[in-house]
């Protein structure tokens, strides 16, 4: 029998550089599409015989003495690691448990760099995601955008010693599932969206946050900016005048697409609020304020478009104005430059519809939705 690996392994053999071949056993279009860094695609179906194959198969894996194999969720992949070890001793084989799916799951927590405010980065390295816990030396702390993974916020905050006492999403997100209402409701604490989400449909009960309104977490003041345009309710997050965070307004080195909500015909509404909510509100912060987004960009073979997975990713304002070229454009520019964001996130239009509380779906379907990269960027 096959020996398998978590997901998690596979992170830890990537990030400290240990020596093995990575083939990708799905089709030649989902691997083009999304696939882990240094893959290597060798097309095997979950019936298919390695009988003929094998050459095909020991040029993909080149000098390497240990195999690891991949595939949407462990099925083909732990067919050709079967028969590969049973063809050949030449290697060490193993496959992953659950193949993509879980691969989208991993996680890592990364602590930031801010005078007096304790921010924990909740990255999910396969998407992009990032979410935040929040807190203070009273150990209160608030959770910002979570994806449906909520356990790992929760581990975050616990490992830090802190107390969550609130939870907030920046807007109704597109590209992966929400677990803000479900974390809350399991803390029994309050749940916070924009004021505007309500014009949005939403059906998930919540407490709106005006514009300007302040949250106080601990000693910590955390203020709701309105900055509309990826969405028309995103809020921007301001903490204790020492730390932004953008979601999908700003990130580290882009900005958010404008269209997901407004639909291609009103994308140029959403590209000129999205205008005034940068440099009207964003940019007019001081300069040294740390800049914390929503997202990184995934690049379709897996790497980050801005740092590395387990490093801090973050920005300030200061090169954030003298660095992103976009953000140098005159308006009609800008919303000339945003019509065109490339291929919207895999399943938004579902995605979005169930974290209005318009649908429900089970655990396994909502994994399902949310496989792919997020393209939240412009």
């Amino acid at each position: 029998m096959v020996t398998t690996l978590t997901a998690e392994r596979l992170a830890e053999m990537l990030d400290t550089g240990e020596a093995f071949a990575l083939l990708d056993t799905r089709t030649e279009e989902s691997f083009e599409a999304w696939h882990i860094s240094g893959a290597r695609n060798v097309p095997f179906g979950p019936e298919a015989d390695l009988d003929g194959d094998l050459e095909r198969v020991r040029e993909a894996i080149g000098d390497a003495e240990r195999v690891v194999t991949i595939c949407a969720k462990g099925i083909s992949s732990a067919n050709l690691a079967t028969q590969l070890e049973s063809a050949t001793d030449e290697y060490e084989v193993y496959a992953v448990e659950g193949g993509m799916k879980d691969w989208s799951g991993v996680y890592d927590h990364v602590d930031a760099d801010v005078d007096h405010v304790r921010v924990v980065q909740v990255q999910r390295r396969a998407k992009g995601c990032l979410g935040y816990v929040v807190g203070d030396e009273t150990g209160e702390a608030v959770v910002i955008d979570p994806t449906d993974d909520t356990d790992e916020f929760e581990l975050a905050a616990i490992e830090r010693g802190l107390r969550i006492v609130g939870v907030i999403d920046t807007h109704v997100h597109a590209d992966h599932i929400s677990g803000g209402r479900r974390l809350a409701d399991r803390l029994e604490v309050p749940y916070y969206l924009g004021e505007r989400a309500a014009e949005r449909g939403v059906e998930v009960a919540f407490t709106p946050l005006a514009r300007n309104e302040v949250l106080e977490v601990g000693d910590l003041a955390v203020k709701a900016l309105f900055t509309p345009g990826h969405t028309s309710e995103m809020l921007t997050l301001l903490v204790d005048d020492r730390a932004l965070f953008t979601a999908d307004t700003l990130h580290a080195n882009s900005v958010g697409r404008t269209e997901l909500e407004f639909g291609e015909d009103a994308g140029e509404r959403g590209a000129r609020l999205l205008y005034e909510s940068l440099h009207g509100t964003v940019l007019s912060q001081p300069e040294r304020l740390v800049v914390f987004p929503g997202h990184v960009g995934v690049s379709a073979d897996g790497e980050f478009a801005d740092g590395a997975p387990g490093e801090e990713i973050s920005t300030r304002v200061r090169d954030a104005r003298t660095g992103l070229e976009v953000l140098g454009l005159e308006e009609e520019a800008f919303v000339e430059r945003l019509a065109d964001a490339g291929e919207k996130p895999a399943n938004y239009e579902a995605i979005i519809e169930v974290n209005l509380g318009a649908e429900r779906r089970p655990p396994e379907e909502r994994v399902e939705l949310e496989l792919g990269p997020n393209n939240c960027s412009a």
